[in-house]
């Protein structure tokens, strides 16, 4: 049966979905044993090197950026630096499925984000929805409650972080190559993690934990790849929600790899949030408009 476009790019966001949850499961399995900064940096050396392969292969390494993309590449490096921080520090201490529900909040806060300062439209009906949203992320979260501790905020920090990812990526140029950003931001992630080794320390690598590290490397790399695959197929508004599978992926191995379960709680909020994000993507397929996700470069590097 020959797939349709728009069949083809759900199918490669649900891939890309899976696998940056496997490669979040490998990093929380790994930084167990092994120090944080130890295991980010270890990880980003071979993710780095498989992207300057791949970038090499493509023709689509380009260091030489234009003037006028130099401050974006600087704002959205600090972005993806302080969001794999403050994203791996926060799985290390929580469920996996809780810390995947909160980021279901991001196309949400990147939609707010980029009408209050990138000027792009919006309505009151997806006023209404980022609101309605913000309250599932509540439910989520619950401040003020025992299952509230500062590991949620970390969580909720690593959204803010990738929000300014995303918008410094909108504002990136047509010809900065996507490859060439991804490279930049995973020496920077593994740069960083260099400098934060005297806090964290160093632990002989096992077998396993190398297995682990090699694994979550390679399934960010399919994730890169698979993400700029679906972007580029089919209808945005049909293929972006797709995006929401990460949770389900998340639940299911929570509980496969660590025993966690989210409560009824922290479902119902998920559950909300997805159901206002998509009702967003699709108000705007009514109205014939590119809903404010980042598309330019839409690889993540945590």
């Amino acid at each position: 049966m020959q797939l349709t476009d728009n069949s083809r790019g759900a199918l490669y966001m649900s891939i890309a979905m899976s696998a940056f949850t496997l490669n979040d499961a490998c990093m929380k399995a790994v930084t167990v044993t092994l120090p944080l900064y130890q295991a980010i940096l270890l990880r980003g050396v071979l993710t780095g090197a498989a992207l300057l392969v791949i970038g090499w292969r493509m023709g689509a390494l380009r260091f030489h950026i234009a003037p006028e993309d130099r401050k974006w590449i600087a704002l959205r490096t600090i972005g993806e630096v302080a969001g794999t921080l403050t994203f791996l520090t926060a799985l290390r201490q929580m469920p996996l499925a809780n810390l995947s529900a909160i980021l279901q909040f991001l196309p949400l806060a990147v939609t707010l984000t980029a009408a209050i300062f990138l000027h792009e439209p919006i309505g009151w009906r997806r006023m209404m929805a980022i609101l309605v949203g913000f309250f599932g992320v509540l439910l989520i979260v619950r401040p003020g409650t025992a299952g509230f501790d500062q590991w949620s905020l970390v969580g909720l920090a690593s959204v803010a972080c990738v929000v300014l990812r995303d918008l410094a990526t909108r504002r990136l140029s047509s010809g900065m190559p996507s490859v060439t950003v991804a490279f930049l931001a995973a020496l920077a992630v593994a740069v960083t993690a260099v400098l934060l080794l005297p806090f964290g320390g160093w632990a002989p690598v096992t077998a396993r934990s190398a297995l682990l590290i090699a694994g979550a490397s390679g399934f960010l790399i399919v994730g890169y790849l698979l993400i700029v695959m679906a972007m580029r197929v089919g209808e945005i508004s049909l293929v972006a929600p797709f995006r929401y599978t990460s949770l389900v992926f998340a639940i299911v191995l929570g509980w496969a790899a660590f025993g966690q379960w989210p409560d009824a709680l922290t479902l119902t909020g998920a559950a909300i949030v997805i159901a206002t994000g998509i009702y967003t993507f699709h108000r705007e397929r009514r109205l014939g408009r590119q809903v404010a996700v980042p598309v330019k470069g839409p690889f993540r590097v945590r």
